[in-house]
């Protein structure tokens, strides 16, 4: 397998505000307060288009998501678990591929499994969950508008992020055609010498 072990895909809401995984819930919340502060401002100060609001709407449900998960310890242990362990199973299915291992069927149906519902937990439901957190609402005016709009813009997000994984996976290893073209060149021509025969 070529492709190194990577953690794009696997959204990483410590790198959205900038933060070690050590931070304290204080650096967090003064970390969401600061950036949000400086988006909502860039938003005032631009000229909105269709596509400049998708971006906007999903910087928002980023960060807010991002505090409302690393904000509260039982959300933000369980995050981190789930997530470095995904990225564990990953890297297990991998080393089954490259042994050519009899297990490695059952990883990728599981890894199939798991990374969907990660990516379901922490992009659609994470972020709307986060829009309607009372102190998320207050630091962006996030409200029911911006859900609406926000929920296809999510799925998007998500989907994209699910590609983004897929792209570096080991599927199946493909292997050229064995082709025979002499063979397939002589069938070509006795088609068109009977075509021309009818004609």
């Amino acid at each position: 397998m070529n492709q190194a072990l990577t953690d794009e895909g696997y959204i990483d809401y410590y790198a959205i505000l900038g933060l070690g995984r050590d931070a304290k819930p204080g650096e967090v919340r003064k970390e969401y307060r600061r950036r949000m502060k400086d988006l909502v401002y860039e938003i005032g100060e631009t000229e909105i288009t269709e596509e400049k609001r998708a971006f906007y709407l999903l910087e928002m449900a980023k960060l807010n998501a991002a505090f409302y998960i690393l904000g509260n310890a039982n959300r933000r242990e369980a995050y981190t678990s789930e997530r470095d362990s995904l990225i564990a199973l990953e890297q297990r299915w991998r080393t089954a591929v490259d042994e050519h291992s009899a297990e490695a069927d059952a990883l990728r149906r599981e890894f199939d499994r798991r990374i969907r519902g990660f990516l379901s937990k922490y992009i659609e439901e994470a972020m709307l969950d986060a829009g309607r957190d009372r102190e998320c609402v207050e630091a962006s005016n996030w409200n029911e508008a911006h859900e609406r709009h926000a929920s296809r813009i999510l799925r998007h997000y998500r989907q994209s992020l699910y590609q983004k994984v897929l792209e570096r996976l080991p599927f199946v290893e493909v292997t050229p055609p064995n082709i025979d073209w002499s063979e397939r060149t002589e069938t070509v021509q006795s088609i068109l010498s009977e075509m021309m025969r009818n004609a």
